[in-house]
């Protein structure tokens, strides 16, 4: 069942606070009223947007996700315990029904937490209660048909491979290199117990190193495609017992040594020693455009040189971090919703008020948000971080949660616990 509805955006307020800007007299400001003027115009003169709503055939209890070119719905058990995936086709920008291509049954046991398209299967991801181990199950794309099913969860390799990685606290974990098609498992290194591999990624997201550290204090390399040990480097040499983390961030290896206290930096294609700084209790580093982003674990932010370790500026308090695009950070402040940082100087360019951000598809895909409007319909608005705004390309009544985002295309739950999917087209 298919629906076409003509936007509403002209009904809604600005989309964030104003941004703070210099005060400006004389003529500046005349300009400024005459920009604002024929922003006005131009608005007025734009058709607003048409959407397409089509209903996904699922019960309000099940799950949709979107993956790939699909939508993948996981039922809730059947009165017997079974449960089933269902996958539907996206319809085309011209067209407007769902398609259904295939049903298949699941494993009973577990809850499902995600469905995945990758190296042309559909991977389900599920997790057992209360040892709260992993499993992926693969599905083939055009008929339904499972291919294969491991522990653990799975992400791309560079050589064209899956990577599973099985981490379980008893110590009977494993990272293991998964041919997509059979299944057959290719080689499997051992994951000490507590362990986090790190994984270093290609531009295009998929993993050619990963690293673990072993209880000894040894920090392994290994190759991605074939298992193989590539280098390692003993951080404890006097200390056989103290509890360290490690981390890839672009082509460093940062260790957190015993204490929590220090950021120790190792080139990662050779383990030379980088450099030592003194950062306080940190959760976790990523790279944010061109720098170093710490997290320590009171909140805040330290940015640091990845060259030198130096700190280029830090924000204490609880301000989270919550995305960097583009050499800019979204910043979360409790209360307050989001502003837009520099990452170069922390300096404020912009806020852009109280939103939700909704999980996208891809890493590329544009940052979604949404918030209430003041009659209860949602709005929904891309975060461009580089402009610093918030722009607004929908606003949709009745629904209820669980949204997902690959823009033009929406699909939520609504209050009367029906999913659908919305396609703006403009």
């Amino acid at each position: 069942m298919s629906i076409i509805e003509l936007g509403e955006i002209r009904e809604e307020p600005a989309s964030a606070p104003p941004v703070r800007r210099p005060r400006a007299a004389g003529r500046p400001l005349r300009s400024a009223a005459v920009l604002l003027l024929s922003l006005v115009v131009l608005a007025g003169a734009t058709p607003s947007p048409q959407r397409t709503v089509s209903i996904v055939p699922a019960s309000p209890t099940a799950t949709a996700y979107l993956a790939g070119d699909g939508i993948f719905v996981i039922d809730p058990p059947t009165p017997d315990g079974d449960r089933y995936l269902t996958a539907y086709a996206q319809p085309a920008p011209t067209a407007t029904a769902v398609r259904r291509r295939w049903q298949t049954p699941l494993v009973r046991t577990g809850d499902y937490l995600d469905v995945r398209v990758e190296r042309g299967l559909v991977l389900t991801m599920a997790v057992s209660a209360p040892n709260r181990v992993f499993q992926t199950t693969a599905f083939d794309t055009v008929t339904g048909r499972q291919r294969w099913q491991h522990p653990g969860a799975p992400q791309p390799t560079a050589g064209g491979a899956l990577l599973v990685t099985d981490g379980r606290e008893d110590g009977a974990g494993a990272v293991s290199g998964v041919e997509p098609d059979t299944g057959r498992v290719l080689w499997s290194v051992p994951v000490p117990p507590a362990a986090n591999p790190s994984y270093h990624l290609t531009p295009e997201g998929q993993v050619d190193r990963f690293v673990l550290l072993q209880p000894t204090g040894e920090v392994q390399v290994y190759d991605a495609g074939t298992g193989h040990l590539l280098r390692s480097i003993d951080t404890l040499p006097g200390d056989r017992s103290a509890y360290q983390r490690v981390q890839v961030v672009d082509d460093l290896l940062l260790l957190v040594p015993p204490g929590s206290t220090r950021l120790v930096s190792y080139g990662l294609a050779e383990l030379e020693p980088r450099w030592t700084a003194e950062v306080t209790l940190v959760s976790h580093v990523l790279a944010c455009g061109g720098l170093l982003c710490a997290v320590p674990q009171t909140g805040g932010l330290q940015v640091l040189d990845p060259a030198t370790g130096a700190v280029r500026w830090s924000e204490p308090g609880q301000d989270n971090l919550a995305d960097v695009r583009y050499g800019r950070l979204l910043m979360a402040m409790p209360g307050q919703g989001y502003e837009v940082r520099d990452a170069a100087t922390g300096q404020v360019r912009t806020e852009l008020g109280p939103w939700s951000l909704l999980p996208v598809l891809r890493p590329d895909d544009p940052l979604v948000g949404v918030r209430q409007g003041a009659d209860g319909r949602m709005v929904v608005a891309e975060l461009d971080l580089v402009a610093g705004q918030a722009r607004i390309v929908d606003v949709l009544r009745g629904i209820a949660s669980s949204c997902q985002a690959s823009l033009p295309v929406l699909l939520c739950q609504r209050f009367d616990g029906t999913t659908a999917l919305w396609r703006l087209t403009r």
